[in-house]
């Protein structure tokens, strides 16, 4: 028996357990809108198929004093494999069902040939499994792969990733025949989304977005408790809003976008050509900026104005309780924050400018286990 076979019900109490756990009943019951017989009803046959278990009596509940069973989920009835994929490298992590990691593991890439690329990611899943002590007979529940760009994960098809310049590749097909395991895709904004609403800085939170800033600058929109991905599967791509007055070609092909001012490649673009310097990288323009350079300074400024111009964005449409900024961007953050939260502030409509900010730095293992988290919903939230 699986989670996708159980009613609704069923998926909404093991959610509940995994974001909040351990749980008495009575408290899942308050948790979901459940009645107490309803909550006995479906955990039932989800304790009998070891998807969760009771784990002790430490607290009294009610007038009777009675000591109230908590119940939580079984984290090592299921494992997962999350892996990111960059222009440059793989980055993986074997989590089980809590998202917990395991094991994790990095590859280079010496080719985006959509091929190599498969067989790399089959490879990592591999080491992961040895790195996390599986036996062979042990079968992974399923894997999560996370790519920037456009990404339909219905149908497990990246449609269009710029910086890998593949077009319609059906990635989780290959994955799946290339590493024997359930496989899904997801853009891995919105997959790192899932994650801090599961274990980060959105837990608990009914509305909040997560916008990333680095090589590309996109967004995960979680609503209603909900990460959503809209019909065509873009929402969340405050990189490709257009900022006046900006002719800059941004990687879409289109001009003035967020991204062509603000990603880290813009960023330095602009550093080399305020400078004169065609060989400049970002390290030296982020040292440049700190050293008070004011060409260099200006660029982060403009580009500070620009992610705040997006967070506003953000801000007006879903009034979200927090906006999480992270990206590899942020380690730069103290050049252009400024710049952001006046942007921010200069855009935000009424009551919006009162959305909580908050910087946090995260890893590429933490997008890595950003998919192992959405593999591991699939079982509990199939797609439809």
């Amino acid at each position: 028996m699986t989670l996708a076979d159980q009613p609704p019900a069923a998926a909404l109490v093991f959610q509940t357990l995994l974001q909040h756990g351990p749980l008495s009943r009575a408290e899942i019951g308050r948790r979901t809108g459940l009645t107490p017989g309803a909550v006995t009803k479906v955990a039932t046959p989800l304790m009998a198929d070891g998807w969760i278990t009771e784990v002790g009596r430490p607290a009294t509940e009610g007038a009777s004093g009675r000591p109230a069973t908590l119940i939580a989920v079984r984290a090592e009835r299921a494992l997962f494999a999350g892996v990111k994929v960059t222009g440059e490298e793989l980055i993986g992590v074997l989590a089980d069902l809590t998202a917990r990691p395991l094991a994790t593991g990095r590859v280079l890439l010496d080719s985006r040939d959509v091929g190599t690329v498969v067989l790399a990611i089959a490879g990592l899943v591999d080491e992961l499994r040895t790195a996390g002590g599986m036996a062979q007979s042990d079968a992974l529940h399923g894997i999560g792969v996370t790519i920037s760009g456009d990404v339909d994960s219905r149908l497990g098809t990246v449609q269009y990733s710029p910086f890998l310049d593949w077009r319609r590749v059906p990635l989780a097909q290959l994955v799946e025949s290339a590493a024997g395991a359930p496989t899904v895709i997801e853009n891995d904004v919105r997959a790192l989304t899932v994650a801090e609403q599961w274990f980060g800085a959105g837990a608990g939170l009914s509305t909040f977005a997560l916008v990333t800033v680095g090589a590309g600058i996109g967004a995960g929109l979680s609503i209603g408790g909900r990460v959503v991905s809209g019909a065509h599967g873009v929402a969340g791509e405050v990189g490709h809003l257009p900022v006046s007055g900006v002719e800059r070609v941004c990687t879409c092909g289109n001009t003035g976008c967020v991204e062509a001012v603000a990603s880290t490649h813009a960023i330095t673009e602009q550093a080399r050509q305020a400078t004169g310097n065609a060989r400049l990288t970002m390290d030296e323009a982020v040292r440049l900026a700190h050293a008070g350079d004011p060409a260099v300074r200006a660029v982060f400024a403009g580009a500070g104005r620009a992610v705040g111009l997006a967070l506003a964005c953000v801000a007006n449409l879903i009034g979200p309780e927090r906006i999480i900024i992270s990206g590899e961007g942020v380690a730069s953050y103290d050049l252009f924050a400024d710049h952001i939260r006046q942007s921010f502030v200069d855009h935000a409509f009424g009551a919006a400018v009162d959305c909580d900010l908050v910087v946090r730095p995260l890893p590429f293992e933490e997008w890595a286990r950003g998919g192992a988290a959405v593999a591991a919903q699939r079982v509990f939230a199939p797609a439809k």
